[in-house]
């Protein structure tokens, strides 16, 4: 009886996902003037809104990196969750280790899409080598091998790219991930 069920909702399935995709094709075989399909389609963005994008982004990615290192990493390290016997150590070092990757990763993406705009670029190069220094920290962390300095470390390259930000006008303020999004 399970495999009847299976196989009933893959045919549904296939079935819906079909009528959608002949459905979709469908809709463009009319007759149009020449002025509607030329406003339908898609036109480049000019410099101004390249660079308006490119501090949105920014913005977004170094505050999930900011706010994924205070929930995560700091405020963890500061209560003292990462010293042996510690109460949900195993835990607090498994998310800590998966922030510190996660922060990377939205930091080299913060970095490269400072690049979109020029005095951002110019704000946010400084901070490459410090960047690129926590490489490993996702791996430190989850192997309970990080110190007060590597803390200090990853808190000075945060505030930089913050304060990198507000120099031109994009202020970053931390916004913490879910958990899910640490993980994907």
């Amino acid at each position: 009886m399970n495999r009847s069920v299976s196989l009933r909702r893959l045919i549904v399935s296939l079935l819906l996902s079909c009528t959608v995709l002949v459905g979709a094709t469908g809709c463009g075989g009319g007759k149009e003037s020449s002025s509607a399909s030329s406003s339908a389609s898609p036109s480049g963005t000019t410099s101004a809104e390249a660079q308006k994008f490119a501090k949105t982004r920014f913005v977004t990615n170094a505050s999930l990196a900011a706010g994924a290192t205070y929930q995560w990493i700091v405020k963890p390290y500061r209560a003292g969750k990462f010293k042996k016997g510690a109460d949900g150590r195993t835990l607090a070092l498994v998310k800590a280790g998966l922030a510190g990757s996660f922060t990377y990763n939205r930091l080299k993406a913060a970095s490269e899409n400072a690049k979109g705009d020029p005095l951002l670029s110019k704000a946010v190069a400084p901070l490459g080598a410090g960047i690129e220094s926590l490489k490993e920290l996702g791996t430190k962390l989850r192997k309970g091998k990080v110190g007060e300095g590597d803390i200090g470390a990853l808190e000075g390259v945060i505030d930089g790219i913050k304060n990198a930000g507000k120099s031109v006008g994009a202020d970053v303020k931390d916004k913490v991930p879910s958990t899910s999004q640490l993980g994907g």
